[in-house]
């Protein structure tokens, strides 16, 4: 199957998604907020801790259904950046499986992949 990538997903938030089928995350990354952007509730998206350059063939990380996208503004005070307000997005996701990419393709600032559902006992802990 072919999916959009949210890339850089902190290894916490992943391993909160594996405990839990049910999990909101916050994204902050610009590439990811264009990705989330492109897709609705009920679509699947591939997250992986892996940063968007380095994802090849191999990559593993996990398969999860857009449940609800929620978009917002946030002030940000001035002493800590020089823009005064970033985009974040809450997305509230349903984990389905484990993947791995096969291949891996872009379309400007997003990232797709084909992936492959593995088994649990094929993932790589660690």
């Amino acid at each position: 199957m072919e999916l959009l990538v949210l890339a850089g997903i902190a290894r916490k938030a992943l391993d909160q998604l594996l405990r839990n089928p049910y999990r909101t995350i916050e994204i902050r990354s610009a590439k990811n907020v264009v990705v989330i952007q492109s897709l609705r509730p009920g679509e699947r998206v591939f997250l992986t801790y892996e940063t968007s350059q380095d994802i090849t063939h191999g990559t593993e990380g996990m398969i999860a259904e857009i449940l609800k996208i929620e978009r917002m503004e946030q002030r940000i005070p001035w002493e800590e950046s020089d823009e005064r307000e970033q985009t974040v997005c809450r997305v509230q996701l349903k984990l389905k499986g484990l993947g791995k990419v096969i291949e891996i393709s872009k379309d400007g600032e997003i990232t797709k992949a084909k992936v492959r559902e593995m088994f649990p006992h094929e993932m790589v802990m660690g």
